[in-house]
């Protein structure tokens, strides 16, 4: 089991300085729970805004609010001592304008104790990257399939095939100079996430690209199997917890129909038990 026994805290230039080096390990975390869990074994938290699909039930992320992430966010900073916190900026709290953008970004880090925020685009979004950075909030990039876009993407399709590997390449180019600490490649075609993960001189942490890449992050209900059915290819299923609470449930309701939950260990007599040992049962 690896389990850090480091406990200085990770900060964002960290993991920079992790260029080409021993690969940078990310999940995502929603509550406190789960954050103490990735906080044992991760370089970084992110607390995604893929928490509205997998806490909140919406259809994609564009629903989220900026109240959510702050919320999600107060949560993962209780259960964390060590990992690096990251909260997604949500759809509509940074394309506006760099002033909107920054103003949002500061209350995210103000509200939740985090080290740095994440928000997603290439090009179109480095003039923001670049004065939020200057102004000295990391900012985590993000480009290939970006799922706040995904409308205009068409779907969740594979990005930087053929020609487009030109496109998806000068976005990552674009973060790195306009001082992103690190960018999430996500869902890119292999070649072409191995071939920015070489060229640009920031980490890149890889979601459905390459080995190749600096790092890596997944959904964490997704790698630790909560919901049955979905499967992107580049999930890998690392337990099956659904099947395992569906069974505990199915067990559970069927106890309570028979009668045989509660039994005698889970209920309290008339009379308390006598002080043993000197504790109260």
């Amino acid at each position: 089991m690896s389990v850090s026994t480091s406990t200085k805290a990770i900060t964002p230039s960290d993991i920079r300085a992790r260029k080409g080096g021993t690969p940078v390990v990310c999940l995502t975390a929603y509550t406190t729970p789960v954050a103490r869990l990735v906080d044992q074994h991760c370089d970084v938290a992110l607390v995604g805004d893929s928490v509205g699909m997998v806490v909140h039930g919406l259809p994609s992320t564009v629903g989220v609010t900026l109240e959510m992430m702050i919320m999600h966010g107060e949560a993962v900073r209780r259960g964390l001592d060590r990992a690096l916190m990251v909260v997604d900026m949500p759809f509509g709290s940074y394309e506006e304008s760099r002033e909107v953008a920054i103003r949002n970004a500061a209350t995210i880090m103000a509200r939740t104790g985090c080290a740095a925020v994440k928000l997603e685009g290439g090009e179109v979004m480095a003039d923001t990257i670049r004065f939020i950075t200057q102004r000295g909030i990391p900012v985590m990039a993000h480009v290939g399939l970006t799922p706040q876009s995904v409308n205009a993407f068409g779907g969740y399709k594979v990005q930087g095939r053929g020609e487009d590997a030109q496109r998806v390449t000068r976005d990552a180019r674009a973060v790195a100079e306009a001082g992103a600490f690190s960018v999430v490649l996500e869902k890119i075609a292999e070649p072409t996430a191995r071939a920015i993960t070489a060229a640009v001189d920031i980490p890149t942490i890889g979601i459905g690209a390459s080995v190749s890449c600096d790092g890596q992050i997944l959904v964490v209900d997704d790698m630790l199997g909560m919901f049955a059915g979905f499967r992107p290819k580049f999930v890998k299923r690392y337990a099956e917890f659904g099947d395992v609470a569906g069974s505990a449930i199915s067990t559970y309701a069927d106890e309570v129909r028979s009668r045989r939950f509660p039994d005698a260990s889970h209920v309290f007599a008339d009379v308390a038990p006598t002080e043993t040992a000197g504790v109260n049962a």
